[in-house]
């Protein structure tokens, strides 16, 4: 089963209490197709500018990732995005955000990408979201992410976006700001009945809440004792996600819950170093072993009190 990522690719410049890199690889594309490949075949498509580093394009291709969607703009600059986090890793303040080609420019879905089994359409505008849909066969199952800023921006367009997929993604402030309520459920509730099939909010260190008509699954974090960067956490989270569904061999309950203890712990792994340094050398022995351990953290036995 194949997956295709679909998002931004970015220079990032990031400084945490542990230190800074300046222009690393990052984008929602990227971190999510690392995460991705660890369990399916996975392709990306992205834009960059000119002065991307052909490195980032060698190493993307070593690891692994299908590259083919990914578009140069000769003339071009590569999306920047530069933050610093506070202590608590919570809190962030955006130092600059240059969309440059991004602002301007969407790659259209090449003809050998059309037909993906498992497509995750990342954080772009709704209506970006919707062209790239139009342009391939539909998938076994669509997964969608948004932010705050289409939620200000473009809501009706964003309404539309999410009738139109299987599983949407967000966290809890957007989840609040988005539904207008400050119960995840009732939010998770209402992204249901506009339509989309399952709802998964992101809570940061406090893990996961997946909502469907019939089920609610919460899955926790893995507990870390540092946070290095948290950049990219909730994109290499969808991307295992994904992937993970893209390998079972069923898409029934118990395969979605897998697959988002899998994010989970994909998430935690990415969190330990600068941008996609962690990722880039990840195994899939390595996540089955933390997947394990979180299973080890979670299990009790029954009640004495219950039947």
């Amino acid at each position: 089963m194949t997956v295709l990522i679909v998002g931004s690719v970015a220079l990032d410049s990031v400084e945490t209490p542990h230190g800074r890199v300046d222009r690393a690889l990052g984008g929602s594309a990227p971190f999510a197709s690392l995460a991705s490949k660890l369990f399916a075949p996975t392709a990306l498509l992205g834009v960059v500018g000119a002065d991307f580093p052909a490195e980032h394009i060698g190493n993307l291709r070593r690891w692994g990732i299908d590259i083919q969607g990914l578009e140069i703009v000769p003339d071009g600059k590569t999306f920047h995005w530069a933050g610093r986090y506070h202590e608590n890793m919570n809190d962030r303040d955006t130092l600059t955000t240059e969309l440059n080609v991004l602002a301007t420019h969407h790659p259209d879905v090449p003809e050998p990408l059309s037909r993906p089994d498992f497509l995750f359409l990342a954080n772009t505008s709704p209506e970006l979201q919707m062209k790239t849909l139009s342009q391939v066969e539909r998938p076994r199952l669509v997964l969608a992410d948004s932010m705050n800023l289409w939620i200000d921006t473009a809501r009706e367009a964003l309404w539309e976006m999410i009738r139109s997929v299987d599983v949407f993604l967000l966290n809890d402030s957007e989840a609040h700001s988005l539904c207008e309520t400050r119960s995840l459920l009732v939010a998770a509730r209402r992204l249901l009945d506009e339509g989309v099939g399952r709802v998964i909010i992101k809570k940061g260190e406090h893990g996961s809440l997946m909502v469907t008509r019939d089920s609610v699954f919460c899955a926790p974090a893995y507990p870390l004792e540092r946070v290095c960067d948290p950049t990219g956490a909730g994109d290499s989270f969808a991307g295992a996600y994904l992937g993970h569904l893209a390998q079972a061999k069923t898409l029934d309950e118990e395969a979605h819950r897998c697959a988002l203890i899998a994010g989970a712990a994909v998430a935690a792994f990415n969190c330990e170093t600068f941008s996609i340094e962690r990722l880039s050398g990840l195994t899939r022995a390595d996540v089955d072993a933390r997947c394990r351990e979180i299973h080890a953290m979670t299990r009790f036995e029954a009640l004495d009190s219950l039947p």
